[in-house]
């Protein structure tokens, strides 16, 4: 059964818009804040902190937004290679864009764009004149000469002050991006040097939510942390900055404490003063006290580790990841005592995946299956066939539980799975005719105006919501998509669906 909830978002929001004014403060009410993590939703953190709304830093923003102006930072080399967030399936620039079109939706602004480490590669000039041409305002960052090791030169009208000065209004500045590595800590640093030699004495901090400092180093939240960026090599440490200046134990992460002693020079030369001790007196970060009940967060945690370990496997198999990134989750998940088994769907999809095999069931010879935990506990279970996938099987079957309507009654009219087979077959000459899960809730969709039977099933989909789910294969891309938009929570074998290198 999914876990108990674990946080309080309420007494979180309380303590961390408390954090952020008091930092302002500090800093003469002009502070550049960079945002780590997903503005918005943000489901990392709600799979290890079950309670955590993944919006509400967008309900601390909402309290703040008459006091702040939003910077939206993006590494040109992530626009150029295309790469993709992992829970929507959608690349960074794209992420950009449905951010910025989520904050509008609310009512909030983005203040300026600014495209990081900027070479004037075709598909970033396309996505600034997009941008422009949509009269957001776009700032080029190029890479900071004499970056890490040389201050004299980051700090000077070569470094920072190469960059233009991005006008802002409001005391409080939030700095966000799309993912890791995205130029937030530049365009901070930037805005300071500007800023400074303009006399206006502004400030910097970090509000990241992972780790979480004022956990143990090896509680699972932090594990899963380090899961979650396996492969881009984090891994958290104990601050030896912050043990050796207040000789209390706090966790914080590799990159953070290896750019400390420069970015504190760097802070030092443009202030005058030391301003922070350690990377942990950096951050305003208060998740921490929003923890209610510490079991269900790491139950919930070890879950995680469990899904990133199998999904590098998934995309070492379909030639992303690398060896090593696997080899590290695998450590991940025997440090915390947990294996694949521990995850309650992972049994019932491989035994449903056997029991096709030895009745010969399934498509072109490869038997796909996939269990579905319910939010009472109870397992669904399906299997592909000529006519469906795995995924559409599995979530008709769940519905159909759900809408209390006996296995035995179609929700989809032969008529219609027919149609749609004959039209991939004789029209658009596709390989394999059974329908995935995208096509299916479409067909249930069009059966729903005439069926009732299916009206009432199609209903119950939103009640799959953050469902886990395990599958014997990989997901093709159009089982995906609709798995991602119903928002389950996915896993798989490292195993194609099909014969075939390529799955339209």
């Amino acid at each position: 059964m999914p876990p108990r909830n674990g946080f309080d978002n309420e007494k979180y929001l309380f303590e961390q818009k408390k954090a952020i004014l008091e930092r302002a403060k500090r800093f003469n009410n002009k502070l550049y804040l960079e945002f780590g993590g997903k503005l918005l939703f943000d489901y990392h953190a709600s799979r290890v902190l079950p309670g955590f709304d993944p919006n509400v830093k967008m309900r601390l923003l909402l309290e703040l937004q008459e006091k702040a102006d939003i910077l939206l930072c993006i590494y040109a080399g992530d626009i150029e290679r295309k790469k993709v967030r992992a829970d929507f399936g959608i690349p960074y620039d794209a992420d950009a864009l449905k951010l910025m079109d989520d904050l509008r939706d609310r009512g909030i602004e983005i203040t300026a764009v600014v495209i990081t480490r900027y070479e004037d590669k075709p598909s970033v000039q396309q996505f600034k004149n997009r941008l422009e041409r949509n009269g957001v305002r776009v700032y080029t960052h190029r890479y900071t000469r004499g970056y890490p090791t040389d201050v004299d030169v980051i700090v000077s009208d070569a470094g920072y002050g190469a960059n233009a000065c991005i006008e802002t209004k409001n005391p409080l500045v939030v700095v966000t991006g799309p993912g890791p590595g995205s130029g937030k800590l530049a365009t901070c640093l930037s805005q300071l040097y500007h800023d400074h030699r303009r006399g206006v004495e502004s400030g910097y901090a970090k509000f990241e939510t992972f780790p979480i400092w004022n956990l143990p180093l090896k509680h699972p939240v932090n594990v899963a942390y380090e899961a979650a960026t396996a492969d881009i090599r984090d891994y958290n440490l104990i601050d030896p900055f912050h043990l050796e200046a207040h000789g209390q134990s706090a966790v914080n992460y590799n990159r953070d404490v290896e750019i400390f002693p420069v970015l504190r020079r760097i802070l030092e030369k443009i202030m005058g003063q030391s301003v922070y001790q350690s990377p942990t007196d950096m951050g305003v970060n208060r998740a921490g006290f929003g923890i209610t009940d510490d079991s269900a967060v790491q139950q919930a945690s070890r879950q995680e580790i469990i899904r990133r370990y199998m999904r590098y496997a998934c995309e070492y198999k379909m030639g992303i990841a690398e060896q090593e990134t696997v080899q590290r989750a695998r450590l991940l998940m025997e440090e915390t005592d947990v294996t694949s088994d521990d995850r309650v769907v992972v049994g019932p999809a491989r035994r449903k995946a056997q029991e096709a095999e030895k009745q010969g069931k399934g498509n072109e010879g490869i038997c796909c299956a996939g269990a579905l935990e319910l939010v009472d506990g109870t397992l669904i279970t399906g299997r592909n066939s000529p006519l469906m996938h795995a995924a559409s099987s599995l979530v008709l079957n769940a519905v159909k539980f759900l809408a209390k309507i006996p296995d035995e009654i179609h929700l989809l009219s032969p008529a219609i799975t027919e149609s749609i087979g004959a039209m991939k077959k004789d029209i658009l000459n596709a390989r394999n005719i059974s329908l995935n899960l995208e096509e299916t809730l479409v067909a249930l969709s069009i059966s729903s105006a005439t069926n009732p039977t299916a009206q009432a099933a199609m209903e119950k989909l939103k009640m799959l919501r953050d469902c886990d789910v395990h599958f014997t294969h990989i997901p093709a891309p159009g089982d995906d998509v609709g798995l991602k938009r119903l928002g389950l929570r996915v896993t798989s074998d490292p195993h194609f669906p099909s014969k075939f290198l390529y799955e339209s």
